[in-house]
């Protein structure tokens, strides 16, 4: 080979080595860091995946104040699903509820709303008086309700909670975290869609009295449409908002803020953020063919694996391109199989960092084959075996 020769291919390999590395580097997005806000606590996730977009000591301790009702409404909702109690069912008003001081809907005592009434009054006019009705007419008093929602919390994975009361008044032992509120709230949006939309409303008239919804996201974020706020001194002013955009939707959890203006603004510039530099992508659906492994002993010669729900990521914009999975499945593969038996794992990578895993599953049933397909199989993988080619 010639010098000419060699010092072309020499240049050639420089120039392909900075073409991927300028192509390496534009694919990888450039994403700003969160916005700064007025708050001592935050977090901002995204509803599907779970995954944390932003966050500022969201496993610091804090008094929830209202934000507490979403635990309350979250027990509700799920007796509701259960079928114990029904939206119609009228709730007669104790004293003790109609005496409970802070934010109220108005009720008296004797009154008898309907359930659905008292969650209006909770969510739009943050009623501490309809969650101590709810609270009593669930679980027979206030105190046994609470039970309720501190074994909740533990089912939900709430690790820093503790609650003292239906309301959120505040107590030393009645604290949560961003984090933890997050995980409360993911999981009302995603187990009770049919309630959510209490949420949106932004009046509610009950004795004569119109209030309107705390939330001001609802009046200024076109894509706001929950969830709660919450005030007291120890607290500070909280916000518990969620927006959907495009079919991506954010939760964005604020605690400790200086004012009614400034949470919603630090909720508002979080959920902006989010919406703007990453995006929820659905990489597999349930029961789609991710691959056909071989099967030994089987009446049939392969199987379909795949996933038994929907796998959705989230990612930086544009970074969706430059997402890898791997596969590694049990081997080798041998009948009878079930449908929906756990054969392997799928995982989702991202500049090597991993996304997801994911349970790979067998996506139909396989029979054990008959004797003599069963006998070779038995030489092939034995040989396979032997010779380090058991693989799939």
């Amino acid at each position: 080979m010639t010098k000419t020769i060699k010092q072309a291919l020499a240049l050639l390999a420089c120039l392909l080595l900075t073409f991927f590395s300028f192509t390496n580097a534009a694919d990888a997005p450039l994403i700003p860091g969160a916005p700064t806000v007025d708050a001592k606590a935050y977090i901002l996730i995204d509803s599907t995946t779970g995954s944390v977009l932003a966050a500022n000591n969201p496993d610091q301790r804090v008094p929830p104040a209202s934000l507490t009702k979403l635990m309350t409404l979250y027990v509700v909702f799920d007796q509701l699903k259960k079928g114990t109690i029904h939206l119609t069912d009228q709730v007669r008003v104790s004293k003790k509820a109609w005496q409970t001081t802070g934010s109220r809907m108005f009720l008296r005592e004797g009154m008898t709303p309907t359930i659905e009434e008292l969650i209006q009054g909770v969510i739009v006019d943050s009623g501490n008086d309809a969650c101590v009705a709810l609270a009593e007419f669930i679980a027979g008093s206030e105190d046994a309700f609470v039970g309720m929602m501190n074994n909740q919390a533990k089912q939900l994975g709430m690790t820093n909670s503790h609650f003292m009361d239906a309301n959120g008044l505040p107590s030393p032992d009645h604290y949560t975290t961003a984090r933890d509120l997050a995980t409360l709230t993911r999981a009302l949006i995603q187990n009770f869609p049919g309630y959510y939309h209490y949420f949106s409303e932004r009046w509610f008239e009950y004795n004569n009295i119109k209030q309107p919804n705390r939330n001001r996201l609802l009046w200024r974020y076109p894509y706001a449409d929950g969830l709660k706020t919450g005030h007291t001194t120890a607290a500070g002013y909280c916000i518990i908002g969620s927006a959907e955009k495009n079919g991506m939707r954010l939760i964005a959890v604020v605690m400790g803020a200086s004012s009614d203006e400034a949470r919603a603004t630090a909720a508002e510039a979080l959920l902006t953020y989010g919406f703007r530099f990453f995006t929820t992508v659905k990489l597999y659906s349930t029961n789609q063919i991710i691959a056909t492994p071989t099967v030994y002993f089987g009446a049939q010669k392969t199987v379909p694996v795949g996933l038994q729900q929907n796998l959705y990521i989230t990612v930086p914009a544009g970074a969706e391109k430059i997402v890898t999975t791997t596969t590694q499945l049990t081997t080798p593969l041998k009948a009878p199989l079930t449908q929906y038996q756990d054969v392997g794992t799928l995982t989702v990578l991202l500049n090597q960092n991993t996304l997801a895993i994911a349970h790979l599953a067998t996506l139909q049933s396989v029979a054990q084959g008959g004797f003599f397909s069963r006998m070779r199989d038995h030489v092939t993988v034995g040989f396979g075996h032997y010779f380090g080619h058991d693989k799939q």
